[in-house]
């Protein structure tokens, strides 16, 4: 009796199976209260049998993501020591074939499942997760559209527990660790109208304006006067009552429209912060080709994108990030990026990487997360808020290890008698 195996010893080979380990990164506290693993390790509660059968179903990262989303699996202990725990295993984070379990593994997979019971037919995925493959191809208007809604259209009041009062949703600019979010974002849109060299009159079009910081920060401090685009209803509605509030509504335009939709050229600048990822690299020729059209001659362009480091990227529709955060994002790495900005009537000024900004923002997004986790569930549901507190932990780490960066880079149109700096130190 006394060698019996218990709930979370079975628990325990099933995850190794998924992991493609066979020495568990995390301790487990199976649904009857036993528990196993490395001592001192975080500790992470499988709930119920459900979370064994989405294994079973879906044997990585959509599977698991799926039964933490739905409460079926808990964390213990902290956010980032357990993701870490669980990265440290190496198939979460990898592409190809070796990130895929094997058939030896799925049998013993479906063995552990069979001896828990947890056999039956496949979990309805969380209400949260994207059905944007409905709305048509990939990166055509309309399920663009939904893409963006999918994500940005969970609630402001949910945003703004999340972001803080800045409302920037992207990567900040901290001259220390210990700068603190909104002033580390207030920094980032002065950088970027510094190198945009905005000035009083400037006509500047800001793609992807999310809640008009950037549009009411350019406006306010260096007199542009801006259009702002986005797809999202709810950003569109809460940007204008916040242009509003401002008294700066003869200064800016905020509207819900494609980028590839707007006529009224020419600009003399157009920042574009965080929005490149949902351009896809197939659209990617489309993107800055209608930049250039947009932009008058002499005019700067500011690219403002994460970046994949880790080898060329390919499209994961069913990735935990693809199925619940970003549906038809894509990340590029720096080079094609540049090279499909740059032209002969795009000069590259200056590439600025901000890695580690990224990480420590994105920490501060989850302690906010965290601190206002009853008021975030109540704004949206418990579920999307799991979404959140799992990819932006995850995200962190993944910059922090290198394979993700950011990189803002500056390009002017040639021609036009405006000449570009000798030196970036007329910005920085």
């Amino acid at each position: 009796m006394g060698n019996r195996r218990t709930v979370a010893d079975r628990l325990a080979e099933a995850l190794g199976a998924v992991l493609g380990t066979s020495e568990l990164p995390v301790q487990l506290r199976g649904w009857d209260g036993s528990v196993t693993g490395p001592a001192g390790a975080p500790v992470v509660a499988v709930n119920s049998r459900r979370a064994l059968r989405r294994m079973v179903w879906a044997p990585g990262q959509l599977g698991l993501g799926r039964a933490y989303v739905a409460g079926e699996i808990d964390m213990e202990d902290d956010v980032f020591a357990t993701f870490a725990a669980l990265r440290s295993a190496g198939r979460l984070n990898q592409e190809g074939p070796a990130s895929q379990t094997t058939w030896r593994e799925r049998l013993s997979l479906l063995g552990t499942a069979l001896r828990l019971g947890a056999i039956g037919p496949e979990p309805a995925p969380p209400a949260e997760e994207a059905t944007v493959e409905k709305r048509g191809l990939r990166h055509s208007l309309g399920r663009d559209a939904a893409a963006i809604s999918h994500h940005y259209d969970v609630g402001n009041d949910f945003y703004e527990l999340v972001l803080g009062p800045s409302m920037v949703y992207s990567c900040a600019v901290w001259e220390t660790p210990e700068t603190g979010l909104d002033a580390a974002q207030e920094a980032k849109l002065d950088l970027v109208c510094r190198k945009l060299g905005l000035t009083e009159g400037t006509r500047l079009l800001d793609v992807g304006c999310g809640w008009g910081s950037m549009a009411i920060h350019a406006a306010r401090h260096y007199g542009a006067v801006v259009v702002g685009v986005t797809l999202s209803e709810e950003q569109a509605r809460m940007a204008r009552k916040r242009v509003a509030e401002a008294g700066l509504t003869d200064k800016i335009d905020i509207r819900v429209q494609d980028y590839r939709a707007v006529e009224d050229e020419p600009f003399d600048a157009i920042s574009s912060i965080g929005m490149a990822e949902h351009v896809g690299r197939a659209q990617m020729p489309e993107y800055a080709a209608q930049l250039d059209r947009l932009l008058r001659p002499g005019g700067r362009l500011l690219n403002h994108a994460i970046a994949w480091n880790a080898g060329r990227s390919t499209v994961k529709p069913d990735s935990f990030i693809g199925r619940y955060v970003f549906p038809d994002g894509e990340l590029l790495n720096l080079g094609e990026t540049v090279g499909f900005l740059e032209s002969k009537d795009m000069e590259v000024l200056d590439v600025e990487a901000l890695r580690q900004h990224y990480a420590l923002t994105l920490r501060a997004w989850v302690q906010l997360l965290e601190q206002n986790w009853d008021a975030a569930v109540a704004a949206t549901s418990e579920g999307r808020a799991r979404v959140w507190r799992l990819y932006m932990a995850a995200s962190a780490l993944t910059f922090e290890s290198g394979e993700m960066g950011v990189n803002q880079v500056l390009l002017q149109k040639r021609g036009g008698d405006r000449r570009p700096p000798l030196r970036r130190t007329a910005w920085v």
